[in-house]
C-alpha cells in the first residue's frame, strides 16, 4: 500500500484501532493490496464466545479499483497441533467483475419516525461472488393431503461467500457509518463493471 494516500493511512489507522494484531493483519493486508490505491475499506474486530473460551476475530474488507480484497484472522488456542497459541491469517482476491450480488440489510428502530440519513441500528452485508454456494432442501409436496408419493425435493441455492454483521451497539456509529460507505463504494463498483 501506498503510504502516501489518504485512504491508505485511514485503513492502517482502523487496523490498529481495531487492537486485533495489527501488525499481522496490516502486512496481509498490504501484501494482498499491493500498489493498487485504495478506493474504501471496512474493519470489523467481533469477540465470539465459544463453550469456554472467548475468541477474536477480525476481517478487513478493501475496495481498490480492480478488486475486492477480504482478510481475516482468527486467534486460536493451544491444541494438539500447536503448543502455544496461534493465529490464521488469509486473504482472497476477487475481480470485481465476479462479484454478483451485493446485499445492504438495514435494522432501523421506529421507522415511522426515520429520518433520511439516519444511522441504522445496525447492517448486514453480504456480499456473493460465486465462491461458496448453501443449499437448503426439503421435501417437496402436493397439494394432496392424502398423498403419500415421494415428490422429491425442493429448494433454494444462495451465495454465501461473505455476510458481515455490524450494529451500533455492538460495533459503534463509525463502524456502521463505514459499513454503509463501504457497502454503497462496492455497489457502485459492480455497476460500473457491468455497463
Amino acid at each position: 500500500m501506498a503510504k502516501t494516500s489518504t485512504t491508505t493511512q485511514g485503513l492502517r489507522a482502523a487496523i490498529e484501532r481495531s487492537g486485533y494484531y495489527p501488525a499481522l493483519v496490516a502486512e496481509a493486508v498490504e501484501a494482498a493490496v499491493g500498489g493498487e490505491p485504495i478506493r474504501s475499506y471496512l474493519v470489523h474486530q467481533e469477540t465470539t464466545f465459544d463453550q469456554n473460551e472467548v475468541r477474536r476475530h477480525v476481517t478487513v474488507l478493501v475496495l481498490t479499483g480492480n478488486r475486492f480484497i477480504v482478510s481475516h484472522t482468527d486467534e486460536q488456542a493451544a491444541d494438539t497441533t500447536s503448543p502455544t497459541p496461534y493465529a490464521t491469517t488469509s486473504t482472497e482476491s476477487v475481480k470485481i467483475g465476479r462479484i454478483s450480488s451485493v446485499v445492504v440489510s438495514r435494522v432501523v428502530a421506529n421507522p415511522e419516525q426515520y429520518q433520511p440519513g439516519s444511522l441504522p441500528r445496525e447492517v448486514v452485508l453480504t456480499i456473493g461472488w460465486g465462491a461458496v454456494s448453501r443449499i437448503d432442501l426439503e421435501p417437496a409436496a402436493c397439494g394432496d393431503p392424502n398423498c403419500e408419493a415421494d415428490h422429491g425435493y425442493t429448494g433454494s441455492s444462495t451465495a454465501d461467500d461473505l455476510s458481515l454483521r455490524v450494529s451500533e451497539a455492538g460495533d459503534g456509529p463509525e463502524t456502521v457509518r463505514q459499513a454503509l460507505v463501504f457497502a454503497q463504494a462496492i455497489s457502485e463498483a459492480t455497476a460500473d463493471v457491468t455497463r
